[in-house]
């Protein structure tokens, strides 16, 4: 069965050593029949997480704030598969990544953790080799949720494990 799938895209730079790893495992999904959506979060305006609790209680939207997130909230909750995408800043994933991340919390709430069984991947890159802190954060981010990984790809230059990372699926 053909598969939704999301690529949160937290890497500044359009054509860097992340967006050939994303197009690498879009070409992959796709190669297969599945449909993908790529956000490039850079080039969106979204606003760091409030905590202010309040959940979709006043509107459709799962959030008090009305930002691009809204974009994302739409797809993600169709989406059998989310893919996280970054380069390593500081030992671990980019603050537009982290920020999308936080954010989707006001989904989580709204709708209950239980309506997202979610899948999810892992593509990074860095121009050293330490993953180890993105990695825990990632896996215990996805652990928390109860989402099951589908793999990661770490490293620059590693577009063939993306494209069949994203062919498996």
């Amino acid at each position: 069965m053909n598969k939704k799938i999301i690529i949160l895209n937290g890497a500044a730079r359009k054509n860097g050593n992340t967006a050939k790893l994303v197009e690498s495992f879009e070409d992959g999904a796709k190669s297969v029949g599945n449909q993908v959506k790529t956000f490039y979060l850079d080039g969106m305006e979204i606003h760091s997480c409030k905590g202010c609790l309040r959940a979709g209680r006043d509107s459709k939207s799962p959030c008090s704030q009305k930002d691009d997130m809204e974009q994302i909230y739409a797809e993600f909750e169709e989406a059998d598969v989310v893919v996280f995408a970054s380069p390593v800043y500081f030992w671990t994933i980019t603050g537009t990544l982290k920020t999308v991340a936080d954010r989707l919390y006001a989904e989580l709430e709204c709708l209950g953790y239980s309506k997202f069984p979610k899948k999810s991947v892992l593509l990074m890159t860095a121009d050293g080799g330490d993953y180890s802190q993105a990695v825990t954060w990632y896996r215990t981010y996805e652990r928390n949720l109860g989402w099951k990984n589908l793999g990661e790809v770490l490293g620059k230059g590693k577009t063939k494990e993306a494209y069949r990372l994203g062919a498996t699926i």
